[in-house]
């Protein structure tokens, strides 16, 4: 898969931008402020139909405009496809491919998968337990159409369950019923997406490992856990089990909305004891196991974008991050920085595979 062309219009701090890419390694470069990172936010949105950072549709829009447009070239099974992406105020998104309108966005993502690296990524490691199951969601939907579906579907439940919890508090009332319902619903969902996630959690485990030991030289030994209620016990059991402190709290404690990874640095908690070039490590080995069970499940190479992040590495491991992503086992990648110095020296036995783009 290879990103030939992305042109913007009036998405974030870009009036109008056109950019051809290399088919290996782009490197944009510049100050902070000037939009390398917007480039990278934009071919994320037309991959997964959503900002990286969380940023909803409006907030990406030019200050001053009333709407923004993202459009992509590139190339899947040699075959060529067009991408658009267009957001105007008080009007409803559109997504198209190949100039047909996706009328179910969820059935795009996975289509062009993507892995993203962020400088705030660390809250993957430093962060609640939200950002560990947001990453596994990422990574199974784009391999797992029916995960996603899932996932949709027992968050709804869920969201039910809750406001069915809260009016029998406010009411004083209890429908026995209805409540076997819901919990019938997030049994059989949430069976499904822990067994997923517990699936890739065993799979992830030795590329991270190999990756995380390249990057540190091998100075340390590195290690995660799957952590959630379902592992020992059935969900429907527990929703029966907790039901009067659900009631209390009007909300649902059990769960795989409950689910967490654990990680650790020789045995030791890394959250805890891990330093701060450790714990940017650990990230960076986390996705590149990501996009390496993605590049197995879909049989082709998803896109690699990596924001800003060397500054925040020692020199060492920032070389060892260059030499992996430009090794056969990595397609298309985009990279910013601040500087081109780091990127230069380190990939300039391969002058043919990078190409830098000063914005």
């Amino acid at each position: 898969m290879f990103l030939s062309k992305l042109a913007l219009l009036q998405f974030k701090n870009h009036p109008q931008r056109e950019f051809q890419f290399s088919r290996k390694i782009n490197c944009l470069i510049g100050n902070n402020g000037i939009g390398k990172t917007n480039v990278l936010d934009a071919i994320y949105y037309l991959c997964l139909t959503k900002s990286y950072f969380g940023h909803n549709d409006q907030q990406n829009i030019l200050f001053g405009k009333d709407f923004f447009r993202i459009d992509a070239t590139l190339v899947r099974d040699q075959t060529k496809h067009t991408i658009t992406y267009k957001f105007q105020n008080s009007r409803k998104k559109e997504l198209l491919v190949n100039e047909v309108p996706v009328p179910k966005f969820s059935t795009h993502v996975g289509q062009y998968p993507v892995v993203m690296i962020a400088p705030d990524d660390n809250a993957l490691v430093t962060g609640g337990s939200e950002e560990r199951r947001k990453f596994l969601d990422s990574t199974i939907s784009q391999v797992q159409m029916k995960y996603l579906e899932n996932l949709m579907q027992y968050n709804q439940f869920l969201s039910q369950r809750n406001a069915a919890l809260k009016e029998f508090a406010e009411h004083n009332t209890l429908d026995k019923a209805l409540l076997e319902t819901y919990n019938h619903k997030l049994h059989v969902l949430g069976t499904e997406i822990f067994e997923a996630r517990s699936l890739v959690i065993e799979r992830l485990q030795p590329i991270f490992s190999y990756y995380y030991e390249t990057l540190s030289l091998q100075r340390e030994k590195v290690s995660f856990q799957y952590a959630s209620q379902l592992r020992d016990t059935p969900l429907e059991s527990l929703l029966e089990k907790n039901l009067k402190r659900d009631l209390i709290l009007q909300r649902t404690e059990s769960g795989i909305h409950k689910d967490d990874i654990e990680f650790f640095i020789d045995s030791n908690k890394i959250k805890r004891f891990g330093s701060q070039g450790q714990q940017k490590s650990f990230v960076v080995a986390m996705k590149m196991a990501q996009y390496q069970f993605i590049r197995a499940a879909k049989g082709f190479r998803p896109f690699l974008l990596i924001d800003d992040i060397f500054d925040k590495l020692d020199p060492d491991r920032s070389r060892e991050l260059l030499n992996i992503i430009a090794g056969d086992d990595f397609g298309q990648v985009f990279l910013s920085d601040t500087d081109s110095t780091v990127i230069e020296t380190a990939l300039r036995e391969n002058p043919k595979i990078y190409e830098i783009l000063n914005i």
